[in-house]
C-alpha cells in the first residue's frame, strides 16, 4: 500500500471508494458533500492510499475554525475518511489518519476535529473535544462523537466554538443522525 496527495484524476475512484464505504449511492450525503467541497477552497488536504493503481482508501482535511475569545482559529476537519468494504480492518484507515495527522501539523493547523466512533478515533490520537473545552457547532453531534486532536502550534487560549465551513451546512452533514434527537 502506498499513501499520496489525490490529484484531479482521481476524483471518479475516490467518489466510488466513498459511496462504498459509506453505502450510499451518487447522491448520499457524503457524496455531495465532498463535490461540494472540491469547488470551495476548504479542501487543505487530500490523501489517498492505493494498491497498484487502485484506490483503496481516501482521507481530507477541511479549513474549518474555532470562534475563540480571542479571535477565530483556522483548524481543520478530518472528513470523510473511506476505506473500500474489501479492505477495511487492515490498517489503510490507521494509516491514512496518521498520515493526515501529519500533514496537518506540516500545514501549521493547532487542532483536527471530526465527528466519529470514539472506540476508533480514540486510538488513533484523538480526545473527546469537549474535555479540552471546545463547544459542538450542533446537539446532533453527541459528545462522545466530536473528537479533537491537538497538535503543536494548539495554545490554551484557542478553545471555543467549531465553525464548519459551509459545505457542511449546506449539504446537512453535521451531525450524526440519531432518530432520538
Amino acid at each position: 500500500m502506498q499513501l499520496r496527495h489525490a490529484t484531479s484524476a482521481d476524483r471518479d475512484q475516490i467518489a466510488s471508494v466513498t459511496r462504498s464505504a459509506f453505502e450510499e449511492g451518487e447522491d448520499g450525503p457524503v457524496a455531495r458533500v465532498l463535490e461540494m467541497l472540491e469547488r470551495t477552497d476548504a479542501v487543505r488536504a487530500s490523501l489517498v492510499a492505493t494498491e497498484d493503481d487502485r484506490i483503496v482508501g481516501h482521507v481530507q482535511l477541511n479549513r474549518s475554525w474555532i470562534d475563540a475569545r480571542e479571535r477565530l482559529v483556522d483548524v481543520l476537519v478530518l472528513s470523510p475518511l473511506s476505506v473500500a468494504p474489501d479492505r477495511q480492518g487492515q490498517g489503510i484507515g490507521t494509516a491514512l489518519v496518521a498520515a493526515a495527522l501529519t500533514e496537518a501539523e506540516r500545514l501549521g493547523d493547532p487542532a483536527v476535529f471530526l465527528e466519529g466512533g470514539w472506540d476508533y478515533y480514540g486510538e488513533r490520537g484523538f480526545r473527546r473535544a469537549s474535555e479540552v473545552g471546545f463547544s459542538r457547532p450542533s446537539p446532533r453531534i453527541p459528545d462522545r462523537a466530536f473528537q479533537v486532536a491537538m497538535l503543536p502550534s494548539w495554545q490554551a487560549w484557542m478553545v471555543g466554538s467549531l465553525v464548519y465551513c459551509e459545505a457542511f451546512w449546506a449539504t446537512d452533514t453535521v451531525g450524526l443522525r440519531d432518530p432520538l434527537l
